[in-house]
């Protein structure tokens, strides 16, 4: 897919596991164990898929995935499996190397999305793209960096601080538009100031949707995760989306769905918005 001057390159870069309970908040297991099936240990997978904007000028990924040198202990709760695809196996299919990312636009600092920002190298973390600037929204990084007891756990500083520390990362604030046919959209409901990414011409729309859409199986508008610091926010910032995404005929990316990489929605007779059309993902 092609929309303004970039070519749109989906990057699988891991799977893990996270409780499906919590992955569903208040909807009961009877109904999302239906589209998302849990393991002995009601943990449903995930894909960390990343988003590649090429062009002759820019190179621009969004989010960075798990990452590695996770220790035994946390890959084994969460179940992180780089075995099947990395961000360095899929950058090199596309014959694309770290060095050569311009940009990285970071949705949020959670351990999932920004666990690839940086790479242990002789003990010591660093940048994983080395000449690329990092967008962070302010506001995010200051809750990353003293964040609350419920969700402390999701925050690891050591992944990000170093792209701080060298100059790195541009603090972005709010609504903005970023360079010609991609505009940062700030949220609230998942975490504080979480930035999806929308990319535009006059033709065509990609909303890259992040943790406000985790799977398409979240479509529904009771459908929101117990991790959410905020849910009826959330409630209030999917019915916008999902309602723009109807009226505008945006294609919606989703980073975790492991079955579904992208799709269109469209409105039934009783006001009941649906899936229109999607690529899964190949095996």
């Amino acid at each position: 897919m092609k929309i303004n001057r970039y070519q749109l390159i989906p990057l699988e870069t891991c799977s893990f596991k996270l409780d499906g309970g919590a992955m569903f908040g208040v909807v009961p297991k009877v109904f999302w164990e239906k589209t998302n099936p849990p393991d002995e240990n009601n943990r449903i997978v995930l894909h960390a898929r990343c988003l590649l904007l090429n062009s002759p000028e820019r190179k621009i990924l969004i989010d960075t995935g798990v990452g590695t040198n996770w220790s035994e202990k946390f890959s084994s709760i969460y179940c992180i499996d780089n075995s099947l695809f990395s961000m360095e196996k899929s950058l090199s299919q596309n014959d694309i190397h770290p060095e050569e990312i311009t940009d990285v636009i970071i949705t949020h600092l959670h351990f999932d999305h920004t666990g690839g920002a940086t790479k242990l190298i002789d003990g010591k973390w660093q940048p994983s793209f080395p000449n690329a600037t990092y967008y962070i929204q302010r506001k995010q990084y200051e809750w990353a960096m003293n964040p609350s007891l419920r969700d402390k756990a999701s925050y690891f500083n050591e992944r990000y601080q170093p792209l701080v520390d060298k100059n790195m990362v541009v603090f972005t604030e709010g609504n903005q538009k970023l360079t010609e046919g991609i505009e940062l959209i700030v949220i609230n409901g998942h975490t504080f100031a979480q930035q999806l990414v929308k990319i535009y011409d006059s033709d065509t729309t990609l909303l890259y949707c992040a943790d406000l859409l985790p799977f398409t199986s979240h479509i529904p508008l009771p459908y929101i995760m117990g991790y959410d610091l905020q849910p009826l926010v959330t409630l209030n910032e999917k019915i916008d989306v999902l309602n723009k995404a109807v009226e505008e005929n945006w294609i919606l990316f989703f980073e975790h769905d492991p079955f579904t990489t992208t799709a269109t929605l469209e409105r039934n007779e009783k006001g009941i918005i649906f899936i229109k059309e999607k690529f899964e993902k190949l095996p």
